[in-house]
């Protein structure tokens, strides 16, 4: 028994504690890198390869098993998903739906360029595999890789987690350098002094739901376990809908109708939220946000251990090939949606490639090149009033909302192709 196993300790429970320390010690230099690095290179890109070598170098295989964090990530995903619900009102959503508009077609035209290009290269499944990591986040890689396992393709988890720990290299060099020519265009504008036409939009004061229907819970009785009853109540009920649902399409012949309990799990939360039910950010509110990050990015690396030096080298050119006919097809889109909705060809594709990295780099990338491009304080204002809502609303539509409807049919076709 290797020493990282044990650390000393003789008694099974406290092992599984010592190994815990190195989960959550893996964590911690992932969220120090990034930091240093003004976000270069992610959490989730530090921790990955950190799991990664160190499973090749000593790391116990069975680390997720062993600490239980598997098993309770499991149970606890649709929480998350029901939290992912209260970040945004339908209302600000509908307000920028030009760049919602833009943002979805992004995510079809990666989608068609992975199946129709990158899938007689890769293979079908490989491919589809592809766009869930690609077309979002975290959720949507743990979607299409748990259908990958369901059809034995476990290198392809493995592939799903090298794109999500590698896309912030891809996506933000390329929001970055779009950006900074919207600005330039922004300023341009702004010193001339024509900025009648600008576009900012107000958003609504997301402690307010749009429509009232449940009394607002007084703040003594907001406290931690009131919120958390409050979320699983919405993800117990997703799960029943999403049961009742998928069995009845299943019963009519109509399986291509079935909803992946996680799309409905999102659903209820913004259901529940707008109807006053759920608090904004309730997780947040509930203290419990980076406890449960913590399981949800178990999903993400639990593949790792089986993931040899041969097999990563063997996924090199599926990657490259993913990220570049991913980028062919939001370029494409971008340019056609630009023109449709009186865009400019840099901010629709700074919008589309919001699906490679989501909050808070949607956030970071902006400030940092509204900073390097304006040369004062009302500059600036003006430019992130004018950029900030649209990459926030992008990457909201694209990860937390659209790869997770999008996986959830990706994944059904890869079972259904797989099993053939």
């Amino acid at each position: 028994m290797s020493f990282l196993q044990s650390f000393g300790l003789t008694n099974p429970g406290d092992m599984a504690t010592g190994m815990l320390m190195l989960v959550m010690i893996a964590y911690a230099i992932g969220d120090v890198l990034s930091y240093k690095t003004k976000a270069i290179f992610s959490m989730i890109f530090v921790t990955g390869f950190i799991f990664l070598f160190g499973f090749w170098f000593g790391f116990p295989k069975t680390i997720f098993d062993d600490t239980g964090t598997f098993k309770f990530a499991a149970v606890s995903l649709p929480f998350i998903l029901v939290h992912m619900g209260t970040m945004m009102k339908l209302k600000d959503i509908k307000a920028e739906w030009k760049t919602v508009a833009i943002a979805v077609a992004g995510l079809i035209g990666l989608s068609i360029g992975l199946f129709f290009i990158a899938g007689p290269i890769l293979g079908k499944v490989m491919a589809l595999t592809a766009a869930g990591p690609i077309s979002g986040g975290i959720v949507a890689t743990i979607i299409v890789s748990e259908a990958a396992k369901k059809v034995g393709a476990e290198h392809l988890a493995v592939f799903a987690t090298l794109l999500l720990v590698l896309q912030n290299f891809v996506g933000l060099p390329i929001a970055s350098a779009c950006l900074k020519s919207e600005s330039r265009r922004l300023l341009e504008k702004f010193r001339k002094g024509e900025t009648q036409d600008h576009s900012a939009v107000v958003k609504s004061d997301p402690e307010v739901p749009s429509l009232r229907v449940f009394p607002a819970l007084p703040k003594p009785l907001q406290t931690p376990f009131v919120l958390l009853a409050k979320v699983a109540v919405v993800g117990w009920l997703s799960l029943l809908v999403a049961q009742y649902y998928n069995a009845f399409v299943g019963s009519m012949g109509m399986k291509f109708l079935e909803i992946h309990k996680l799309v409905f799990a999102l659903f209820m939360g913004i259901l529940f939220y707008e109807i006053g039910f759920l608090e904004h950010k309730i997780l947040d509110k509930a203290n419990a946000m980076g406890y449960a990050m913590f399981f949800c990015l178990i999903f993400v690396f639990v593949s790792l251990p089986k993931a040899t030096p041969e097999m990563v080298r063997s996924l090199v050119f599926p990657v490259v090939v993913s990220f570049a006919v991913s980028l062919v097809g939001i370029v494409i889109t971008s340019f056609i949606m630009a023109k449709l909705v009186g865009y400019s060809w840099a901010l629709a594709t700074s919008v589309a490639v919001t699906c490679l990295f989501g909050f808070p780099g949607t956030f970071i990338v902006t400030d940092e090149v509204t900073t390097a491009t304006c040369t004062t304080p009302e500059e600036k204002a003006f430019c992130m009033t004018r950029l900030l809502p649209k990459m926030l609303v992008g990457g909201f539509t694209t990860v937390t909302i659209g790869s997770v409807i999008l996986a959830g049919y990706l994944a059904q076709i890869i079972i259904a192709l797989g099993g053939k």
